[in-house]
């Protein structure tokens, strides 16, 4: 019976994490942006994140009162924390470097996603900075990983990685595949899932270590401001 819980309490928890996301674009979609964003480069996904975000904040709240589960929300353990932060933006500032010139001599570089106007650009990189990393840092670390660790184990693989960590890594993994329901359609890309993984291990091992979603929140709006940032530079200048 207890491990039936357990499983019954998982695939609850799978369920939120996977629909708050869609809650999001429901609720993002009843708005017309035109005016402030005719290409839509950026309402839309901004009313997403924060939209995401609210639906999971009342559930954090019934359970850290219910459960006296701790989210993290505050500066945590700093040293750990910017120490962690400090090495992650050294090592992905390294592999960022790298990857385009890979893609550039390859003949793989993707160019911006949207027209290469100010509005664009700096609308895109304006969520990327304040929201990617907040809302889903929020949603895929601070209440997956505590709520998983509360209701169903602490417990750990190996001391690089407790099975919270891995629940919350696959559930970001699958929130990157695009499902359609009438008809049944899943669309994804292989690379972006597991790009997405590795980065949500680095993210939930850095919030189990330091204790703080914030400094993961950092490395995630970091990565995204980067590789968004120098894809609309290479863009212009080609």
């Amino acid at each position: 019976m207890k491990y039936l819980l357990k499983i019954l309490i998982t695939l609850a928890l799978m369920l939120i994490l996977l629909w708050a996301p869609r809650i999001g674009g429901f609720v993002a979609g009843l708005f017309n942006y035109a005016t402030i964003d005719p290409d839509g480069s950026f309402m839309w996904i901004s009313v997403h994140h924060i939209i995401q975000a609210l639906v999971i904040i009342p559930i954090m709240m019934i359970l850290s009162r219910a459960f006296k589960i701790k989210f993290h929300l505050g500066l945590g353990d700093s040293t750990v924390g910017l120490k962690y932060l400090k090495r992650f933006i050294l090592v992905f500032s390294v592999y960022t470097l790298i990857a385009f010139i890979i893609t550039l001599i390859s003949g793989g570089f993707q160019p911006f996603a949207y027209p290469l106007t100010a509005r664009n650009v700096f609308g895109y990189l304006g969520f990327q900075l304040f929201l990617s990393g907040p809302s889903e840092e929020l949603v895929f670390r601070a209440f997956a990983i505590s709520a998983f660790a509360g209701l169903v184990t602490d417990k750990r693989i190996h001391k690089y990685l407790s099975i919270s960590v891995l629940f919350a890594t696959i559930i970001f993994g699958i929130a990157h595949i695009n499902f359609s329901f009438n008809p049944f359609v899943m669309t994804y890309s292989t690379f972006q899932i597991i790009y997405a993984m590795v980065l949500g291990y680095f993210y939930g091992d850095c919030y189990e270590k330091s204790k703080s979603f914030v400094y993961p929140m950092i490395m995630h709006s970091y990565t995204n401001v980067l590789m968004i940032g120098v894809t609309a530079l290479i863009t212009y200048l080609r």
